[in-house]
């Protein structure tokens, strides 16, 4: 099977506290006083302490065209996946041309070539490097991309595989947009990057890889879901699409789907020692809470991203991971990856810890 061989975080060097993201912006989305309040009613009410932005905030006074934002973002982008990917493959004791195999993905910025082109000659990775550069797929891409890139690897049992997500979302909030899609998001999303490292059977066994095994993964789409969760390309970017609709398709579907993957191997609920979700948000939370009937405190660890940096899109349930992996874990542990995305979408990764795991796995934050 493979397994997860390091992960790295990355994150922008601009923090702020909340309550200063919500005081620049307020007045930049909305001159109405009332929506204002609502705003700040929100933003207060999003359990984000901290967000780190690409750019110093004040920057985000000056109006930019859609080339110009989406510039910086493949500039910014490349830096954080360089230092991401870099950490990882150190920390897996893995050389970039040793690198067989690698998933990129965003959502909140364009470039053709795309960003792991660019990391090739920076990083020196192979240049008969195989590459899939995923975009749309949004908050459900860091699952997503390990899915697949277990996929290559249970056909290419020897080599190495890394996905790699950036998602800058503070380049995508919209100026004069009062909609309530916008004042939720703007309140809710960061920036930052992780890079994951993954090896097949094969060359696990040959490196002594004691990371977590991925069993199996599933994916699911919600027909009639479309218009819940996304983006609108639009003259000055991506407007966000995040309608309060998301929370009905997660108590709708998303119990059953996890507990029927869980069944296809012999497991229930109680059976899995490490949940993983994608921290989308606290409604997003609770709702995945209930319909798992899970005991507080089973999703601490994505709470506690979530008020450290905000929901990262894909990137953020690969940071919810690395906390996770620096934890010790017993022998034969299951742990249960997941998100949800555009589409509405769902991936799930079955993982499970072995000998000896008793021991963390290293990590590059």
């Amino acid at each position: 099977m493979t397994r997860i061989a390091a992960i790295a975080t990355a994150l922008p060097g601009h923090a702020y506290a909340q309550g200063e993201i919500t005081d620049l912006l307020a007045p930049m989305v909305t001159q109405d006083p009332r929506k204002q309040a609502v705003m700040r009613r929100i933003h207060s009410s999003a359990h984000v302490a901290t967000r780190h932005l690409v750019l110093p905030l004040e920057q985000y006074r000056t109006a930019l065209t859609f080339g110009q934002t989406n510039d910086r973002f493949v500039g910014e982008a490349t830096r954080l996946a360089a230092a991401s990917l870099q950490e990882a493959l150190d920390a897996a004791g893995v050389a970039p041309d040793e690198v067989d195999f690698i998933v990129f993905t965003s959502v909140t910025g364009i470039s053709a070539p795309s960003v792991d082109a660019l990391l090739v000659p920076l990083l020196g990775l192979r240049e008969d490097v195989k590459r899939m550069p995923m975009f749309g797929l949004g908050c459900v891409a860091g699952a997503s991309g390990l899915a697949r890139a277990h996929d290559y690897l249970v056909g290419h049992p020897n080599e190495v595989a890394v996905l790699l997500s950036v998602e800058l979302c503070s380049l995508t909030v919209q100026r004069d947009d009062d909609s309530m899609d916008n004042i939720v998001a703007s309140g809710l999303f960061g920036d930052g990057a992780a890079a994951v490292v993954l090896v097949g059977e094969e060359r696990a066994e040959r490196l002594g890889t004691r990371g977590p095994r991925v069993v199996d993964t599933r994916s699911r789409l919600y027909p009639g879901s479309v218009s819940t969760i996304g983006f609108r390309p639009s003259e000055t970017g991506f407007r966000v699409i995040l309608t309060a609709g998301v929370v009905d398709v997660i108590d709708a579907n998303f119990p059953g789907d996890a507990r029927a993957f869980l069944g296809a191997h012999g497991l229930t609920i109680g059976d899995v020692g490490a949940w993983i979700a994608h921290p989308g948000g606290p409604k997003v939370l609770e709702s995945f809470q209930r319909g798992l009937d899970l005991p507080d405190g089973a999703l601490a660890r994505s709470w506690e991203s979530m008020a450290k940096v905000g929901n990262l899109s894909s990137s953020s349930v690969l940071h919810v991971l690395a906390s996770e992996l620096g934890a010790p874990h017993l022998r034969d542990e299951y742990g249960l990856l997941f998100a949800l995305g555009p589409g509405v979408s769902a991936e799930f990764v079955l993982l499970q810890w072995g000998d000896p795991a008793a021991l963390p796995l290293p990590t590059a934050a």
